[in-house]
């Protein structure tokens, strides 16, 4: 077999260039990512790594640094993107007697590690099965590397139904080693060069957005594309960019996977009236049938999280950012306030942490930093 490099290897090799700083706190992280890497090359058994902490430390970096040095058969991807691919695979396998069970083996016989970076759960279908998932998986020698910003035992905490997805949170830290990468900097924010891709709208007049989306050539204005089957109904388009209101984009039925058609059909998003997106979290309410409105009914009833006026919106926004940062492409916005006033108080305001992160590092003139692949 011939010589793979270590993750700590190419860590060292990144920080000699001097565009990265080095960070104490993800050695931990190293050493585990190394002795992963060590085995899956002497084809000895390993239990996966879980790498978890706050925004900006480093781990999806990290974790890049053990995809690229593989010399197995190996998938990357976010998070949400696989369980995409999941929700397809299942659709096909409909009547199989073991659904989940034929997807692992049928994937284990493709890939050897699977390397899933935003590791977070707020789907109830996606927590329902996730536990035989990840099971169905590590049986089949499965080893995933992951990151996120919650230790297992916090997954999809506050969710509906949490106790069905307690066997995905023990699989986990039964086949997987946690380790948390929680350095005091956020390096996404380090020093750098800005440059303009969020205007706070002053007034009707005022729009930072024009000039911006104009040199990305000519464009038709008020135009309507088709997207996922569904029109969309955009300020204006060009050959490179899009340019589309928060109403028609996130306020509307959109999916994630509407999203990934956009960022790969443009070179760039741009995102205007984007509103004041959190609010005080309304009390949670006893969902009933139509039948049993007006008395409890024990069987029949069940709590819902708190949730604020535009959660959904919300959401969507989220899973946006998401995209572009992920495929590298440039969003650019025009919001009521700033980004950090954007997301105050809500049943979203730990998920909106990453977002807030992401949204300033695409304020500095080094991202996206790398060509964005298809």
């Amino acid at each position: 077999m011939h010589h793979t490099v270590l993750p700590s290897e190419r860590y060292h090799q990144s920080l000699a260039t001097g565009d990265f700083q080095p960070d104490p706190a993800q050695l931990g992280a190293l050493r585990l990512l190394d002795e992963c890497h060590i085995a899956l090359h002497a084809k000895k058994t390993i239990r996966g790594v879980y790498l978890w902490g706050p925004v900006g430390r480093g781990k999806t970096w990290l974790m890049d640094l053990f995809h690229q040095g593989l010399d197995v058969p190996a998938r990357r991807q976010h998070f949400h993107h696989f369980m995409q691919w999941v929700h397809r695979q299942l659709f096909a396998l409909n009547g199989t007697a073991d659904p989940l069970g034929q997807l692992a083996k049928n994937l284990s016989a493709e890939t050897r590690v699977l390397c899933f970076d935003e590791l977070h759960v707020s789907d109830i279908g996606d927590a329902m099965l996730l536990g035989h998932l990840f099971e169905a998986m590590f049986t089949q020698g499965i080893v995933i590397v992951a990151t996120s910003n919650q230790p297992p035992e916090r997954l999809y905490e506050g969710g509906y139904n949490r106790d069905r997805f307690a066997p995905a949170i023990r699989a986990i830290e039964t086949n997987m080693r946690t380790v948390e990468v929680a350095g005091e900097t956020d390096h996404r924010l380090r020093s750098g060069v800005s440059t303009q891709r969020y205007w706070v709208r002053l007034s009707a007049q005022e729009s930072g957005l024009a000039d911006a989306f104009a040199a990305y050539g000519p464009a038709t204005l008020k135009s309507t594309l088709a997207v996922g089957r569904r029109p969309l109904s955009a300020i204006g388009t060009s050959a490179r960019a899009l340019w589309c209101s928060f109403d028609e984009l996130c306020h509307a039925p959109r999916t994630a996977t509407d999203f990934i058609e956009l960022c790969q059909r443009f070179e760039a998003v741009f995102l205007s009236d984007v509103p004041v997106l959190g609010g005080a979290p309304r009390p949670a309410k006893i969902a009933r049938g139509t039948e049993d409105g007006a008395v409890r009914v024990e069987a029949g009833d069940r709590e819902l999280p708190a949730l604020a006026r535009n959660d959904d919106s919300v959401r969507r926004f989220i899973a946006l950012v998401d995209e572009c940062y992920d495929q590298r492409v440039p969003l650019y916005i025009e919001a009521y306030v700033s980004i950090d006033e954007l997301y105050l108080e809500g049943f979203l305001e730990f998920a909106f942490r990453r977002t807030r992160s992401r949204l300033k590092e695409m304020q500095l003139q080094r991202w996206p930093g790398e060509v964005r692949s298809g």
